[in-house]
Formats: C-alpha cells, structure tokens, sequence
C-alpha cells in the first residue's frame, strides 16, 4: 500500500514538472527570480524531449509501482499519461521533437517579455525624480 501511495506521489510530482517546465516562465514574469529555478527545469525538459532519454522519474514510479504489486509501463511518462490521451496511436521521435519545441518556443517568448519588463522597469528606476 505505502509502494502505490509513493508511486502516485511520484506521478503527481512528475505532473508539477512537467506543468512548471512549460508553464513557469509566467512566474517569471511576476517574479523574475522565479527565472534562476525555472530555466534549469526547463532545459532539462527539452533535453529530455529532444534526446529521446527517459526522466528518471518514471522508471522510479515504476519501480515503486512494481514494490506495490502494480505493473509497469514501458515508454517514458509523457507517453504513457499524455501522448496516451493526446495521440493514441503512440510517442514518435518527430512527436518528442515537436513537443520539445512547442515547449522552447513557448519559454523563449515568455522570457523575452520578461527581459523586456526587466530592462524597463530598470530605466524607470534609472529616470531621476
């Protein structure tokens, strides 16, 4: 029972990351510290996606999944919880590309909006009076 209840904490926290790698750098934009946690995550994700490397997550939800008398899946956790739902036909390498480009692309344009907010707010400040 506690090998189950593990396993799905670990899925939950797999969710969190996968949520934050994508959609974190709006938290920058409110705060910009949130920047130097969030871009290291991020870079992992798109490794992880462009490298066809499994996270190492998932083969520890597996193996806690297995000490709980649960079976394992094959496949990384964006192809058994997401691209499952997403696209039933299953993970290709062009589909891991493609998903860890949308991701980039999408953290390239949050953070240039942050830069940018950076960089005024500074010649705001900088302006005497």
């Amino acid at each position: 029972m506690i090998f189950r209840r593990l396993a799905d904490g670990v899925l939950l926290l797999h969710l969190a990351f996968l949520l934050f790698v994508t959609l974190g750098g709006w938290l920058a934009l409110r705060r910009p510290r949130m920047a130097w946690i969030h871009l290291p995550l991020a870079a992992w994700g798109v490794f992880v996606e462009y490298a066809g490397v499994v996270c190492p997550l998932t083969p520890l939800e597996n193996y806690l999944r297995q000490r709980g008398g649960e079976a394992s899946y094959a496949g990384g956790f964006i192809d058994h919880y997401i691209t499952a739902v997403l696209y039933p036909m299953g993970l290709t390498r062009a589909m891991q590309i493609a998903l860890g480009s949308a991701v980039l692309a999408l953290n390239v344009a949050i953070y240039w909006r942050v830069i940018r907010k950076t960089r005024a707010a500074r010649v705001v400040r900088s302006i005497p009076g």
